[in-house]
């Protein structure tokens, strides 16, 4: 296991540096003059110079790439070039609000997702199984945008049974009053493709030798749907789960913009609309790494759940 730990850390330098040189590279030579952004229209061309000596753009290309990637060994990326706050402690006091929304949003996903899917494969055919196979369908088609929208309204506006925009410096009144529906909104949306997929993991288990093995053996249908077909099915679960994450925290983005939630989605949006490159490159070089990560951790539990599978 250490072993295996060790050489897939290893294997992500590369990959990572790939990523660094070519984010590096898009903003260097595709992006528009930051100097000229920051200026303003009425900058004048001795406003704009002193701006670029500033930044350090007027230094040579391979002095500018030391820079950046000392920024990214040293966690400090400098400050933003619209708000002047550092990108460190706008990393640190907005990340807490993303977690807050992103974290209930993976966990209901997954544990309303799984058992769903589980029963509807074990009458597969019936009229139940059609049903929940049509509302998702139909749930699949509508744009999140429309669920947020409807959302509000009548949640919101009509029933009064949730704010549709506000945050709080405790967490506790943000679980319980902000959060939970712009949660069930993402829920209501997300749930839907997973239990279609997995569904299709289930109904491939359950059409293995073992599960009429066990059957055939006089074993109760409880024990061999959670015992044997879930725990099965799990790797692919994982997978799909880990695949998601980073979806997930990218999807918290709009949330945030629609109800005004002060996390580091909107502060990201908010960076794209004023070209703040520090704060872009932060969040793409960090949101890589996490991917990264997500995948190893990913791969280690597959070890947990299923014994019989070897790390190489």
């Amino acid at each position: 296991m250490s072993a295996y730990l060790l050489r897939r850390l290893w294997q992500m330098v590369p990959t990572l540096i790939g990523v660094v040189l070519l984010v590096w590279l898009l903003f260097k030579y595709f992006g528009a003059d930051p100097a000229v952004i920051l200026g303003g229209l009425n900058a004048t061309q001795e406003q704009i110079a002193a701006i670029r000596q500033q930044l350090g753009l007027d230094q040579a290309w391979y002095v500018q790439l030391g820079i950046y990637l000392k920024q990214i060994v040293t966690f400090d990326w400098g400050r933003s070039w619209a708000t002047n706050e550092a990108v460190s402690n706008l990393f640190a006091t907005r990340l807490p609000a993303t977690l807050t929304v992103m974290v209930p949003i993976l966990i209901l996903d997954t544990l309303l997702s799984i058992p769903v899917a589980l029963g509807v494969a074990y009458v597969r055919g019936s009229l139940t199984d059609r049903t929940l196979m049509i509302v998702t369908t139909v749930a699949l088609s509508i744009s999140f945008l429309v669920y947020i929208i409807v959302g509000q309204y009548l949640f919101g506006f009509q029933l009064g049974w949730f704010p549709v925009q506000g945050w709080s410096d405790s967490t506790w009144t943000n679980l319980t009053t902000f959060v939970p529906l712009p949660v069930l909104l993402a829920v209501l949306v997300g749930i839907s493709p997973q239990t279609r997929l997995y569904r299709s993991f289930f109904l491939d288990e359950l059409g293995h030798d073992y599960v009429r093995t066990a059957r055939a053996k006089g074993m109760k249908e409880d024990t061999v749907l959670f015992k044997h077909v879930l725990r099965n099915a799990m790797i692919p679960i994982l997978t799909n789960v880990g695949y998601s994450l980073p979806g997930i925290f990218v999807g918290s983005f709009l949330i945030e913009v629609f109800f005004s939630i002060p996390g580091l989605g909107r502060e990201v949006l908010l960076a794209v609309n004023r070209s703040d490159y520090p704060v872009i490159q932060a969040v793409t070089v960090y949101l890589a790494m996490l991917t990264m990560l997500i995948n190893l951790a990913t791969d280690l539990l597959y070890k947990v759940v299923d014994p019989r599978v070897v790390l190489k």
